[in-house]
């Protein structure tokens, strides 16, 4: 499954509602670092099942940026539970990526 576009209508349903852990991705198509965790993520995606992946464009969402304090790109949020569990700012690894999933 590829990773799922969230925005501000389906924000509710898909992240907080999800009875799977939940990796946001907070990410913007002019920002250098997005650019290179985005293949990443979109690859995470393909490959789990026991979670939801999603992107979130800060540019077009700004209110999902601003409700999850989001100061720089790329941030990594995981939620479980309708409870962020963890945040990552900057450009990670995918093994990093994947560890902050199995918080």
């Amino acid at each position: 499954m590829s990773a799922l576009i969230i925005t501000k209508d389906n924000f509710e349903n898909e992240v907080m509602n999800s009875e799977k852990p939940v990796l946001l991705d907070f990410w913007a198509p002019w920002c250098g670092p997005c650019r290179m965790v985005s293949p990443i993520v979109d690859e995470i995606a393909k490959e789990v099942t026991d979670s939801k992946v999603c992107k979130i464009n800060v540019d077009e969402q700004p209110e999902l940026a601003k409700a999850f304090k989001v100061m720089s790109i790329p941030t990594l949020a995981v939620v479980k539970g309708g409870t962020v569990v963890q945040t990552s700012v900057g450009a990670k690894t995918k093994s990093a990526i994947l560890q902050m999933l199995n918080v």
